[in-house]
């Protein structure tokens, strides 16, 4: 019997062959041409899976902000499974943004590529919006999980707390990009950011 293409897996060659492409030599410089290298397959065959740039650029995007929130998730329900302190719960889930390897390095530099095309592509927009929401969503229900738990204050705001600590995770990325994962200790930056929330009467802040 003729082999049946798996057309998921398909899209999805495609789309880490343009992340690794525009985390190396930045958007300017991907063409179909040069994925359809990258992929090993032919630009036909790009172009049945994906009629334009745009639909690819939409594509790769999704599936980039899809892996980094499922790795957050599976973090923040195996910790909180574990019953493990929610501060180093959260400290492990968010340490995933930080581009500390070569994955989550190719990963960061596919979220700035294409956040920066999202100021005019209402599609990748939307996916940065919706990504965007999904992370404040899991920090803030660890957030509200601490508060349960005695170990966040009880007149804590979860999403505002969230939003201060993703937004020092933003600004710790950026730093790791620039000065290299050996630069300082990542994690000790962010420990006290978010040993700040967690400081209830049963609180645990970060120690390791």
């Amino acid at each position: 019997m003729p082999r049946v293409a798996d057309h998921d897996q398909r899209r999805t060659q495609i789309a880490r062959a343009f992340q690794r492409l525009l985390a190396a030599e930045g958007f300017a410089a991907v063409s179909f041409a040069r994925v359809a290298t990258e992929a090993g397959i032919s630009v036909g065959l790009i172009q049945h899976y994906f009629a334009g740039k745009d639909v690819l650029l939409h594509f790769a995007y999704e599936d980039a902000a899809r892996r980094l929130t499922e790795r957050v998730r599976v973090r923040v329900r195996d910790g909180e499974a574990a019953r493990l302190p929610l501060a180093e719960v959260l400290l492990d889930s968010l340490v995933e943004l930080l581009p500390l390897d070569a994955e989550r390095n190719v990963e960061y530099r596919v979220r700035q590529g294409l956040q920066a095309q999202a100021a005019h592509h209402s599609g990748l927009a939307d996916v940065a919006r919706q990504a965007g929401r999904d992370l404040l969503g899991h920090v803030s229900a660890v957030i509200g999980n601490g508060i349960g738990r005695g170990e966040v204050g009880p007149g804590v705001d979860a999403v505002l707390a969230a939003r201060t600590i993703l937004a020092t995770v933003q600004g710790l990325a950026d730093q790791v990009a620039l000065s290299g994962a050996d630069a300082f200790p990542a994690r000790d930056v962010l420990r006290p950011v978010i040993g700040l929330v967690f400081n209830g009467q049963n609180g645990l802040p970060p120690t390791r």
